[in-house]
C-alpha cells in the first residue's frame, strides 16, 4: 500500500505566536536577549572606548571625560546598569531553569516577573545612592 503523496497529509500546526497568549516570562526571555545584544553592542565599545583614552593620554581621557560626564553619560551609566543588572538577574533565572527547576507556570512567571523587579530596584537604589551622595546628578 502506498503512502499518500505529500500534498495530501494534512500537515501538522507548529506552535506560533498567534496561538500563543504574552506573558511575562516570555517578555523576559525575548529582554534576555536585547539585554545582551546592548551589552555586546553598546557596553564593550563603550569599555574600549575608555581603555584607549586612558592609554592614549590626558588630552584622549579628556575628550572621553567631558563627553560622558554630562547628562548623556549619565543616563547612559544608567541604561547600561539596568541592563547588565536585568541580563544577570535572568541569566541567575536561567541557570536554576536548567537544573530543572521552576517550570510550573506560576513559578516561571514569578521568577521572570522578580528578574525585573530586581534590576528595577537595585539600579534605582544605586543611582539614588550616587545622586544623594554626589548633591544630585
Amino acid at each position: 500500500m502506498a503512502s499518500a503523496p505529500p500534498a495530501a497529509r494534512p500537515r501538522p500546526i507548529s506552535p506560533h505566536l498567534t496561538h500563543w497568549r504574552w506573558g511575562i516570562h516570555m517578555v523576559v526571555s525575548i529582554l534576555h536577549r536585547v539585554t545582551g545584544h546592548a551589552l555586546a553592542l553598546g557596553a564593550v565599545p563603550l569599555f574600549c572606548w575608555w581603555l584607549v583614552a586612558l592609554a592614549s593620554g590626558e588630552r584622549a581621557y579628556g575628550s572621553f571625560y567631558r563627553t560622558l560626564s554630562g547628562w548623556f553619560g549619565y543616563m547612559l551609566a544608567i541604561g547600561f546598569t539596568w541592563v547588565t543588572l536585568q541580563h544577570m538577574a535572568n541569566g541567575v533565572r536561567h541557570l536554576v531553569m536548567d537544573s530543572g527547576a521552576g517550570f510550573e507556570i506560576g513559578t516561571n512567571k514569578r521568577s521572570a516577573t522578580s528578574t525585573l523587579v530586581f534590576s528595577l530596584v537595585v539600579t534605582l537604589g544605586l543611582w539614588g545612592a550616587i545622586a544623594m551622595s554626589r548633591g544630585g546628578i
